[in-house]
């Protein structure tokens, strides 16, 4: 951090552009350190730095750092509390005082010994944090949701299709093992005809009121032009900063359905094999939105009323928050965060392979999947065009209701057919936050 932020910005800016021009011009080459050894020595550990470190950055950074071969060597927050909780916390676990710290993420993304970075901002940064890392030559793990809008989600996936980075969405149940032992119970035809899946979400809400002003911070406390980044801007209040800007439409997407929806109509995405495609229709009602695809499955997303609490009698309580249920012609299949299988008939236990029971919030097998990808240049289980399909479908739904009227999508275009308003709601402007 000795140079200037103006410098170091003019040089970041220079760097990206000539990342993209190379990305297009030239093959990927991957650089030495990444591409894995047996035995992993410190020059040869995958690099990792941090952008937005709260309570959920740290908890997926447990598993991460317990990788033997990442070492996670900085981070970046624009809130000061944060960048001393996050250090301590960073090298509490290495025993030393290496990690450093920015206040400006893009100080962090002109260096060029960082090779991935965890983005685990709020909502509202993750699409725009995302496709600057990619831009700067940086693979990308990126909490979800990914993008608030239908627009960035293309955007995101098109950046990292263009630069060539690897790209994982923390949708990390896809890599937990009772939920992928339920969805190959689905995929196998053990269900029989599989005609419809249940995603459990949170039920909507649109709030596009302001909290009261209070006086900004200095820059260094917390750096509110920053915090706000691509949103409108508003008054400073210390509850936004301190997680309260949930729900809020300009800082929160698809009036909150893809808190849980990124997940579960993910996994409803993976069921009925559909990574490379989403739901045609998109009917609301009170209680749930019905989506019908084009081979005839029907995608039920469905309005909890008490998702932490009491779920029956529609799903069964014990098996944990973010439950899913196939159901096909022969059985039906439910699962949820507690690592619990249900089957219907009792008989169909038996197709249920052995697995490890974790609970669903569990990132290490996810963060893995991330960085063996970033040696292999594989693409991950979560990669931008399976979050792409799984995120636009969950925009497509959120605006039916925010419409409160049935929409039909080109899966191709991923444009509304016949509805100008809703294609104007695929995207936000964005402020100039730079």
């Amino acid at each position: 951090m000795q140079s200037s932020p103006e410098n170091s910005r003019r040089q970041f800016l220079k760097r990206s552009a000539a990342t993209s021009a190379l990305a297009v011009a030239a093959p990927l080459v991957v650089a030495p350190h990444v591409l894995g050894k047996t035995r992993v020595a410190p020059s040869d550990k995958i690099s990792l730095g941090v952008i937005g470190i709260g309570p959920r950055c740290r908890y997926d950074l447990k598993s991460m750092l317990s990788l033997d071969d990442v070492q996670c060597v900085a981070l970046a927050d624009v809130q000061q509390s944060r960048r001393v909780e996050g250090k301590k916390f960073i090298d509490g676990h290495y025993g030393n005082d290496d990690c450093a710290v920015y206040d400006d993420f893009r100080e962090l993304l002109s260096r060029d010994d960082i090779d991935t970075v965890i983005v685990a901002t709020g909502d509202r940064w993750h699409a725009s944090a995302s496709m600057l890392a990619a831009e700067a030559g940086k693979d990308v793990y990126s909490e979800k949701p990914c993008g608030i809008t239908i627009e960035l989600c293309q955007q995101l996936a098109e950046t990292m299709k263009r630069t060539g980075r690897v790209f994982q969405a923390g949708t990390q149940r896809r890599s937990v093992p009772n939920f992928q032992q339920a969805v190959q119970l689905a995929q196998s035809g053990a269900l029989g005809k599989l005609h419809t899946l249940y995603a459990s979400v949170y039920i909507p809400s649109l709030d596009n009121s302001w909290l009261p002003g209070e006086p900004t911070p200095d820059r260094e406390t917390c750096d509110w032009n920053m915090w706000l980044g691509p949103a409108p801007w508003r008054p400073y209040n210390s509850k936004y900063v301190s997680g309260g800007w949930r729900g809020y439409h300009d800082f929160d997407s698809g009036a909150r359905l893809l808190d849980w929806g990124a997940h579960t109509v993910d996994l409803c995405q993976m069921a009925n094999g559909s990574d490379d495609t989403l739901p045609v229709e998109y009917t609301p009602s009170e209680t749930n939105i019905t989506c019908r695809y084009a081979n005839g499955v029907k995608l039920v997303i469905d309005f909890l009323k008490d998702p932490f609490g009491d779920r029956g009698p529609k799903w069964i309580t014990r098996l944990g928050t973010c439950p899913v249920r196939f159901v096909g012609s022969e059985g039906s299949v439910e699962t949820g965060d507690s690592g619990e299988i249900v089957v219907k008939p009792a008989d169909l236990q038996t197709r249920v392979g052995d697995y490890k029971r974790v609970v669903g919030l569990d990132v290490t097998a996810h963060a893995r999947d991330f960085f063996d990808c970033v040696k292999s240049r594989k693409a991950p289980v979560a990669n931008g065009e399976v979050m792409r399909r799984s995120h636009v479908a969950c925009h497509a739904a959120a605006l039916a209701w925010i419409l409160q009227r049935k929409l039909t999508l080109d899966p191709k275009t991923e444009a509304f057919i016949g509805d100008d308003e809703a294609n104007r709601l695929r995207s936000r402007p964005a402020r100039d936050w730079a």
